[in-house]
């Protein structure tokens, strides 16, 4: 996530690292929802302590996990729409603490929905259901919840990027094109309705989950996760003749595609690491794995940083980004290798710096729990 949401430029793209614009599926659009699949799969490990079982110390450490998540999301918001409207705000004759104020109260354009906000909502849903349904009646919910969002893109023209979109226009009636992604965008990518399927993506994590911490053989546990995760590959594929694939509006057969191909990847890293032992590869990206909500977090952080933080350099003023990548590395890489890949030079020493913060944390042992 860290790597494709900080490219040089997002006019010099490799086609692999961007997002589908509508229909379709890229190597980008499986990032998001792998995370969410993982979501799932821990869900499951940490509910388990519980013993699935109902109790107001479990709710209350559910819906306090829920809030954190979801204002720590509007808090990335709210940062970064304070620095562009202080930054807009240069032109006027304010002071600094007037500006400063005018711009952390522009509240009336703060997003309310996002990746953050997603993740804290789809939670606490598999989460209150783990809880309260029968384990064996939680694929009927996906199967039924799934269907029923079908008929609702169907009816509603959802799977036309338009206003007339029932996705659209639930979006803007409850949370106003002030409040959602752009300001101006016809359908948010982390919208109201599509959070209904993408709460069901978790709770197939939380299933294959189950099939985790059940199974103590692995050879058991890599056999069912490639069956479970081939029938809805195969299923998600097949029914997108009718139902198009496509992350933007979470369409079911994007939901049973990327899960699918979670959980075969899954069997094939539990094959790779804890089968054959081959685990050196895999160090790198331990650090990441130790504290990956903070991470990600921070890596938001450092891109707000980094995009509005202005400064003089010769008789232009420009961004610290603009810096590091049109005056730092442009120069080097571009006559040799062209935009496209100075572009994810940058991309890559962004990801870089966020991993030496990471490692450092992963070897002091600390974790950060959201």
């Amino acid at each position: 996530m860290i790597l494709v949401n900080n490219p040089g430029s997002w006019g010099t793209l490799y086609a692999p690292l961007g997002h589908a614009e509508w229909h379709g599926l890229t190597p980008t659009d499986l990032i998001f929802p792998f995370f969410m699949f993982i979501m799932g799969i821990s869900t499951y490990i940490s509910l388990k302590k519980y013993n699935f079982q109902w109790s107001k110390d479990t709710f209350l450490k559910i819906m306090k996990r829920v809030v954190v998540i979801f204002l720590i999301g509007m808090g990335i918001a709210w940062f970064s729409l304070t620095l562009r409207t202080y930054n807009r705000l240069a032109a006027e004759e304010l002071g600094f603490f007037a500006r400063f104020f005018q711009a952390a109260t522009n509240f009336e354009n703060l997003r309310i929905l996002g990746v953050m906000q997603r993740l804290a909502l789809t939670y606490g849903i598999t989460a209150i259901v783990g809880i309260l349904v029968k384990h064996k009646y939680i694929p009927y919910i996906i199967g039924i919840t799934l269907f029923g969002y079908f008929l609702l893109l169907v009816l509603g023209n959802g799977f036309e990027y338009s206003e007339y979109s029932v996705l659209s226009i639930v979006d803007r009636t409850v949370l106003g094109l002030n409040h959602m992604w752009g300001g101006s965008r016809i359908l948010d990518p982390e919208g109201l309705l599509s959070t209904i399927p993408a709460a069901v993506h978790v709770m197939i994590g939380f299933m294959c989950g189950k099939i985790i911490m059940n199974t103590k053989d692995n050879f058991v546990r890599i056999q069912q996760l490639f069956i479970v995760g081939s029938i809805m590959t195969f299923a998600g594929l097949l029914l997108s003749y009718g139902c198009p694939i496509n992350k933007l509006i979470w369409s079911p057969t994007f939901v049973l595609t990327t899960c699918g191909m979670g959980a075969t990847l899954l069997a094939l890293l539990i094959w790779i690491i804890d089968v054959k032992g081959h685990k050196r590869w895999s160090v790198f990206f331990e650090s990441f794995g130790i504290n990956p909500l903070f991470m990600y977090v921070a890596a938001a952080i450092f891109t707000i940083l980094l995009g509005n933080i202005r400064v003089p350099f010769g008789d232009t003023i420009l961004t610290l980004k603009g810096v590091i990548y049109i005056k730092g590395l442009q120069p080097i890489f571009e006559p040799w290798f062209g935009l496209y890949f100075t572009s994810l030079v940058y991309a890559l020493l962004f990801v870089g710096f966020n991993w030496i913060i990471a490692n450092i944390l992963y070897k002091k042992q600390i974790y950060i729990k959201i």
